[in-house]
């Protein structure tokens, strides 16, 4: 009985999927702004290099939450999947101050850093989270850090912009 139920669940969920994007009537941004777009995914790659990937996608995932970016959520969940990230931890990312032992330290540093600029307009980035990054980090990958909370934010802003719909994923459009 879970099996007919988890096939109903999941033909509905590609049914639903399918007519969120059918109704869409936002413009293709990748389209519309190909040179912008390409820049965009010049800055992610950029940002990304020498970072360990679980990392890459603990921010990501923690940027998209704050963000409200079901798309990107979605999208870099799978990908963390993909790259081997526990349910367990991905579970704890929205809420890993009252889940600590799930995270190294570095993991937390960079999860803090996220939240202080992703939520910058709320109070700028605090000198103890920014000093607890640094603190973790050597200064180049700290700016590949800081690259790539800009990375992600920039496309959650995108997609949100552009009503992307979650369970599609262009990149294998």
């Amino acid at each position: 009985m879970t099996t007919n139920t988890n096939a109903t669940a999941a033909t509905d969920i590609t049914t639903g999927i399918a007519a969120a994007e059918a109704a869409r009537t936002r413009l293709d941004f990748a389209k519309s702004a190909p040179k912008v777009f390409r820049a965009i995914i010049g800055l992610d790659a950029a940002a990304r290099a020498g970072l360990d990937p679980a990392l890459v996608e603990l921010i990501q995932i923690r940027a998209s939450h704050l963000n409200h970016c079901a798309y990107c959520l979605h999208m870099h969940t799978n990908d963390a999947r993909k790259a081997g990230e526990s349910e367990d931890r991905l579970h704890m990312v929205a809420v890993w101050r009252e889940a600590r032992h799930f995270f190294t330290p570095k993991e937390q540093a960079a999860l803090a850093l996220t939240e202080a600029v992703t939520l910058v307009a709320d109070g700028g980035v605090p000198d103890a989270v920014y000093a607890e990054a640094a603190a973790r980090f050597e200064e180049e990958e700290l700016a590949q850090v800081l690259s790539l909370i800009l990375a992600i934010n920039t496309w959650n802003r995108v997609a949100l912009a552009t009503g992307k719909i979650a369970g599609t994923d262009e990149r294998t459009a």
